[in-house]
């Protein structure tokens, strides 16, 4: 290996180096040849520098590197010169020097790539992903890496210096219901029993607490088997942290720390402490969303009170059965569009449990809207007055349950902040949101479900109402929002026995249930529990939003298709005979 020695990186050159002899490895991007000379780009991972050959000066080298092709590897030495003035390529690091070859070397010969090795790359997908090791050479996905390596090691040295220590936790546990199905594995030497991989620490992160390690951190992989979108895969990373003798506060201002380092480090932005919080109440009322994206207004207002008894009975019956009327103000999108774009806004809210979307548009020749003749003069005089409405505007209302109300009006807010450019990239969004239910209603099965997790613990002063009024029962439990997307979520974890039996009470779990799937866990907690809680943030999302892209498969290295498959290995993919009787598994 030693003859090919490199002596500097090709974007590490600049004009300082001038006259130096030097070597080069990597990968040939293209080649020039001019007839007398002959310019080729090598590329590595730190940038390209241009490599002149000049057939006057040696016509036997000329000859060879001519052979060279687009991603060959080659070994490359000469002395560093400076462009010709007409040639400097200000765009690049190193566009005022190049490389005057005396010496060449083909070290691997490459085919023509299925895809271009350039950043402004109109491949699908798929062919990306067959690829993924080509479409990974492409500086702008390398930087992706580089910027999560960085990360990684900040979170490191952070946490490190405020005394948590990195343990690891099982990959091979007992499934455990934590909220999304589990991938298991089979045993051999336990034939008919299984392994789980893990959907999070968060056992294991609890009773390192009990074993008094006070502080714990790790970067950890989970796995879940949902189904996927753009910002979900079957296996992630996560940042895992958990602490003991801590309220919510101390958790979050932790976090707050490790966000202001990175975003200071990263993006070169300076974040303002603490951060701004929002309860889940707020979050709901005002954007529809409990991870809302405040980086624009187009707030929700609420009209219940000044539509309840409307002779229109849409919005009258909504209030009758329990549900809600709210609104928001597209300002001046009212002018932007059209009856049929409008009309597209009322199918897409119907893909969210809306069974219409009433609206008035406020024109230069006055209001148009198709409910204006069901609303008496005064509703309409309120409405306006309640939206601040002007010409130019338009309100947008929906009246239903409420959470079909939350979910539709929320996630055209967002539609119409991307459509109309409303949403400022300028701006950071990035907040707390506190004071979650602590359980839900499942209907399907008739039984609460824990939002969070089981663990998770109640306000103090909302315990009194686990027996009455379980749905109004608030949690110790925080999520970090940044830009619309959850970043991370966490909470002050139960440690009272009596107060953990009462919660698995009202989750149907029987005594014997309980200590069946978390027996382990609540044997620890007989012998001294300390109050504990924590928080855990996803890496793979952190990273996207750093990075400012869209699609979380390009900060994973070698990821899963939406049919959680690896296009590059061929995974899933069937095992033999053998293997399968070993496990004592027979397929239908």
């Amino acid at each position: 290996m030693a003859k090919y020695k490199r002596t500097h990186m090709c974007g590490e050159l600049s004009i300082s180096n001038l006259n130096e002899e030097i070597s080069l490895t990597g990968w040939v991007q293209k080649s020039r040849d001019l007839g007398g000379l002959l310019f080729l780009d090598l590329r590595d991972r730190t940038g390209i520098l241009q490599v002149v050959f000049n057939k006057d000066k040696d016509s036997e080298l000329f000859e060879y590197a001519q052979k060279i092709r687009g991603e060959y590897v080659i070994s490359v030495s000469g002395i560093v010169g400076k462009r010709d003035e007409k040639a400097i390529n200000k765009k690049m690091k190193t566009g005022y020097i190049e490389l005057l070859a005396n010496n060449v070397k083909i070290i691997s010969k490459a085919e023509t790539p299925p895809i271009y090795i350039e950043d402004d790359l109109n491949a699908s997908e798929n062919l990306r992903l067959k690829y993924r090791y080509l479409d990974l050479r492409r500086p702008a996905m390398q930087n992706i890496f580089f910027v999560r390596h960085n990360v990684n090691k900040l979170i490191r040295g952070y946490f490190d210096r405020k005394s948590f220590i990195e343990v690891e936790t099982p990959v091979l546990t007992k499934t455990t219901p934590e909220g999304a199905r589990d991938y298991l594995v089979p045993s051999r030497v336990q034939p008919g029993k299984f392994f789980a991989l893990p959907q999070s620490p968060q056992l294991f992160k609890q009773i390192l607490m009990v074993s008094g390690f006070d502080k714990y951190f790790q970067i950890v992989k989970c796995f879940r088997d949902e189904d996927l979108r753009a910002d979900r895969q079957p296996e992630f990373t996560q940042l895992d942290m958990e602490m003991s003798f801590v309220e919510s506060d101390d958790v979050m201002e932790i976090i707050e720390g490790l966000m202001k380092e990175i975003f200071k480090s990263i993006k070169e932005v300076e974040i303002t402490l603490p951060l701004p919080r929002l309860t889940y109440k707020e979050a709901m009322n005002r954007y529809g969303s409990d991870k809302p994206d405040v980086r624009f207004n187009l707030e929700l207002k609420d009209l219940g009170d000044l539509l309840s008894n409307s002779e229109f009975k849409v919005f009258s019956d909504a209030i009758k059965n329990g549900g809600s009327i709210k609104a928001i103000n597209a300002e001046g999108c009212g002018t932007k569009l059209s009856r049929k774009e409008i009309d597209s806004l009322g199918e897409f809210v119907k893909t969210y449990r809306a069974k219409g979307l009433a609206w008035i548009n406020f024109t230069e020749e006055g209001i148009k809207s198709p409910i204006a003749k069901f609303l008496k003069e005064q509703e309409m005089k309120s409405i306006v007055e309640r939206m601040n409405a002007k010409t130019g505007d338009i309100i947008f209302i929906v009246a239903d349950n409420s959470r079909t109300v939350y979910d539709s009006l929320g996630q055209l807010r967002l539609e119409l902040g991307k459509k109309y450019n409303l949403i400022d990239k300028t701006k950071i969004g990035l907040l707390w949101v506190t004071e979650f239910p602590l359980l839900d209603y499942d209907e399907n099965e008739k039984r609460y479900v824990a939002i969070h997790h089981p663990f998770t613990s109640p306000m103090d002063e909302d315990i009194n109402l686990l027996d009455s009024e379980p749905l109004n029962v608030r949690a110790k439990a925080y999520d970090i929002v940044l830009n619309g997307y959850e970043l991370g979520g966490g909470s002050i974890r139960i440690h009272d026995s009596e107060l953990q039996e009462k919660m698995f009470n009202l989750l149907g779990f029987s005594k014997e249930e309980a200590w069946r799937k978390f027996g382990f866990l609540l044997e620890a907690f007989k012998y001294g529990t300390p109050p504990h809680g924590g928080l855990a943030i996803g890496i793979d999302r952190l990273i996207m939003l750093l990075t400012d892209t869209d699609n979380i498969r390009d900060v994973i290295a070698f990821p899963k298709t939406q049919s959680a498959s690896c296009l590059m290995t061929d995974a899933p993919s069937l095992a033999d005979e053998r293997q399968l009787a070993e496990l004592k598994i027979k397929l239908d």
